[in-house]
């Protein structure tokens, strides 16, 4: 997994890689080629994914913990990243993320928060507080577009469906078998069916795509 690819050896650092979409990710960029800083909470979970990676020890590719809550966290860990790689990442993925689902009445404070702080199009019952962070994301992206599209920089965001991963594990059955039913293609998706359009959007094939959000749903909000 070296230079080969259409990431050629570029340095990609991959929040919230340690499980779900954001492992699916970290390994598909790597098959295509990037040198990839696979960061999450849990610094064990990111190690276990860079081991995944390659059998080769560092530098090729490296794990480390990171609370993208805090500010002085995620700027020690771009240090660390840059500092172990020699050079700042030239492709960020932002895949960490929670939900703490409850009707708005009965929606405690610290999980309005905590959302908000790690996530920040379509809202559900029980899902306000995740749905105004990620609204909040998508006004952010596009900011980011517009402010930094001179510079050669790109941003876009990536919309999941409902994707098999531990959080919507989470999810009773029966509540996942309603929105299963409601997808034309009638399934969930896979993460590694969003991390498909994460690298083509990395990727040079997507040179004049920026502000743009991708669904990624099974056509589910048609």
């Amino acid at each position: 997994m070296g230079s080969a690819g259409r990431l050629g050896g570029v340095v990609a650092l991959v929040t919230g890689g340690g499980s779900g979409i954001g492992r699916a990710v970290c390994v598909r960029l790597a098959r295509d080629g990037a040198r990839v800083a696979v960061a999450d909470r849990d610094g064990g979970w990111a190690g276990e994914v860079r081991e995944g990676l390659s059998p080769t020890p560092p530098p090729l590719h490296a794990a480390f913990a990171v609370d993208v809550a805090s500010q002085d966290s995620v700027d020690a860990m771009v240090a660390r990243v840059q500092d172990h790689f020699g050079t700042p990442p030239s492709i960020c993925v932002t895949c960490a993320g929670v939900t703490r689902d409850e009707f708005l009445l009965r929606l405690p404070h610290n999980h309005f928060d905590e959302v908000l702080s790690v996530n920040l199009k379509v809202g559900n019952v029980g899902q306000a507080n995740y749905a105004a962070s990620k609204s909040g994301v998508e006004g952010l992206m596009r900011s980011c577009a517009k402010e930094l599209g001179r510079f050669g920089i790109r941003c876009n965001a990536v919309l999941p469906g409902f994707i098999r991963t531990p959080m919507t594990a989470r999810v009773p059955s029966k509540v996942i078998g309603k929105f299963a039913a409601l997808v034309p293609m009638g399934r969930l998706g896979q993460p590694e069916e969003v991390a498909d359009v994460c690298a083509f959007l990395a990727s040079e094939d997507s040179a004049y795509i920026t502000g743009a959000s991708v669904e990624v749903t099974g056509g589910l909000f048609m």
